[in-house]
């Protein structure tokens, strides 16, 4: 089961996100908070996989509020909620450490499957938004190092690359002819080697290093 703990200052739509989420056999919703406070202490007591968390609350914000998450448990995956469609919430959210960001109009049966990607470590980004993001990222942020590049093998590099091109694990295990477990194994490495906790972070990297480039 993929515990879940929702943080939302509209009680409707705590309850909505509940009653979607509780309808499948896989999620567990372990508890829900109305504020970023709040969030932080139910997340130190639940130990949720996935927390589903609003970016506007007070006094505590969503951004905050996962800053806080990540610093006590590095392992738990947050999926921003937002109404808005905006790139500072974007950039801000995954700065902070955030695994993905919707839309609060995603379809019911898109928001199941995200908490899904998300308990895997997958990243969670919209087409549009990743553009942008990457758009970002390649135009205001100077070549960045990592030593742990310098450790990832051919194979490895072509799969970061690959990954940057917006690729999933069974994507990527059809262009390279091997199995997806394969891939995943690869991936895992990646992220150890480069200090990196998701894909986001992975694929930051990837375009800020110049490992990958951007395709117009």
């Amino acid at each position: 089961m993929t515990r879940i703990l929702i943080a939302d200052d509209e009680a409707l739509v705590r309850g909505g996100l509940r009653m979607i989420l509780t309808a499948q056999p896989d999620i567990e919703v372990v508890a829900d908070a109305a504020d970023g406070e709040e969030a932080v202490l139910l997340a130190a007591r639940c130990v949720p996989d996935v927390v589903l968390m609003d970016i506007h609350m007070a006094p505590t914000d969503g951004i905050a509020a996962t800053e806080r998450i990540l610093a006590e448990r590095n392992e738990t995956r947050i999926i921003m909620l937002t109404t808005f469609d905006l790139d500072e919430y974007v950039y801000r959210a995954l700065r902070a450490g955030a695994s993905g960001f919707m839309l609060k109009t995603t379809p019911p049966r898109e928001l199941a499957e995200a908490v899904r990607t998300a308990a895997r470590g997958d990243a969670l980004l919209s087409p549009s938004i990743t553009r942008r993001l990457i758009d970002h990222y390649t135009a205001t942020a100077s070549v960045v190092g990592n030593p742990g590049l310098a450790e990832l093998t051919v194979r490895e590099t072509e799969v970061l690359r690959m990954m940057a091109l917006g690729l999933s694990n069974r994507e990527i295990a059809s262009e390279l002819f091997v199995g997806e477990a394969t891939v995943k194994t690869h991936v895992n490495r990646i992220f150890a080697k480069l200090g990196v906790r998701d894909r986001v972070q992975a694929v930051v990297l990837a375009y800020q290093s110049g490992v990958a480039q951007l395709r117009r």
